[in-house]
């Protein structure tokens, strides 16, 4: 029989299904003092308790348990908020596990779920070490060396490697007795040093590629390297000869550089005033061939008229270059003296201009010097006949 049918014992009227017996519909204000009467008792309340102030004090305590509850979450989503500079780069793991590698910027992890390792990919880190080791000639050396380094990968570096700044000390050790051990002591002391520095960067920055360490050299500088303190006068010594022998060296360098050109100069100066002698001669004897054959094609023509020109020109040169002239008379005792300069200083005073003595002039005077020299001869011989 349905619970809404009359009958079913002493009750009168419908069956009530909250067990109510004879009471009317059940009152929803009854059920929430039941349902808080339940939480109260499952959050420390009194669910025996009876009146108005049980069911307040129940209310009350679920109230601010979700209070509480949503004020955590809040907390707890604020807790995820985080800012990753520009030179950093974050590693994400959840639970543990790798998650993402985070870029600059603000972030959101979930907290205590997500762990955040901070890692600066841009700042220059710097590691030394001091080793003594053996060449390739077994000497041994002391080697100081420094390597500049920055981390390029922030998963490797974190993850990879346990301690990866102490693999970075291990392989470069490695690298650096590796690439000393195959030199020559010379080499590692003196000028080797730079060439040292570029062969341990590649070796180490292979060994640690092949490590995954997530760490990029920069740079690799050999700071130092010296003989044991037992010889290190010695070898003073030997670098202060080698420095001498370069200084020599470069000062005869540079006297070479000062000379060579120098005399390179003179040799093509010298080589140039021979040629330009050469080439005068050349011209000139070919002139004066020119001429000789001009003038005897003329002397064939008149002979005694070229052999006196031929002799006024030779006597106008000789006067032309002296202002004095000695004429010596055959059988005579005397010499006449002839003052060219004279005679043009007063042929100058006379015309008021430079006297210049041309063939006629020349020629008057040769011929009154020979007459006066006749003159003075035959005096000369008469006299010394009526002497005897």
């Amino acid at each position: 029989m349905a619970w809404n049918e009359p009958g079913g014992g002493n009750n009168k009227g419908p069956k009530d299904p909250w067990g109510g017996g004879d009471q009317g519909p059940p009152d929803l204000d009854e059920a929430l003092k039941k349902l808080q009467e339940k939480l109260g008792g499952i959050f420390g309340g009194s669910s025996g308790a009876s009146g108005g102030s049980g069911g307040g004090g129940a209310l009350f305590s679920g109230t601010m348990f979700g209070v509480i509850a949503i004020g955590a979450l809040i907390v707890w989503g604020l807790m995820g908020f985080y800012q990753i500079d520009q030179q950093e780069r974050a590693v994400v793991l959840r639970f543990g596990k790798y998650y993402d590698t985070v870029q600059p910027g603000l972030q959101w992890n979930p907290p205590l779920i997500d762990e955040v390792i901070r890692v600066n990919t841009t700042k220059v880190r710097s590691a030394s070490l001091r080793e003594i080791m053996l060449t390739q000639d077994e000497n041994i050396v002391e080697v100081r060396l420094s390597v500049q380094y920055v981390i390029n990968d922030p998963k490797k570096f974190v993850l990879q490697v346990r301690e990866p700044e102490r693999s970075l000390q291990h392989a470069a050790q490695s690298a650096l007795r590796h690439v000393v051990g195959g030199n020559s002591m010379d080499l590692v002391l003196t000028e080797g040093r730079a060439k040292i520095g570029m062969d341990v960067d590649d070796r180490l920055q292979e060994y640690l590629d092949m490590y995954e360490t997530g760490i990029l050299v920069s740079k690799v500088n050999v700071d130092e390297s010296k003989p044991p303190t037992q010889v290190q006068e010695a070898f003073d010594d030997v670098i202060k000869a080698r420095e001498d022998e370069e200084r020599v060296k470069n000062e005869a360098q540079a006297y070479a550089n000062a000379v060579v050109p120098e005399a390179r100069g003179s040799a093509q100066r010298q080589i140039e005033e021979a040629s330009a002698y050469r080439e005068e001669v050349i011209a000139n004897a070919e002139g004066e061939a020119d001429r000789f054959n001009k003038l005897f094609a003329e002397y064939e023509k008149a002979p005694q008229v070229t052999r006196e020109r031929l002799y006024l020109d030779a006597l106008q040169g000789v006067y032309s270059n002296t202002n004095k002239v000695m004429v010596d008379v055959e059988g005579g005792n005397n010499m006449m003296y002839l003052p060219l300069d004279k005679l043009a200083e007063q042929s100058q005073g006379r015309g008021g201009r430079a006297a210049n003595i041309d063939s006629a002039s020349l020629r008057e005077i040769t011929d009154a010097v020979t007459e006066q020299l006749r003159r003075d001869a035959a005096s000369s011989s008469s006299t010394r006949r009526g002497g005897r």
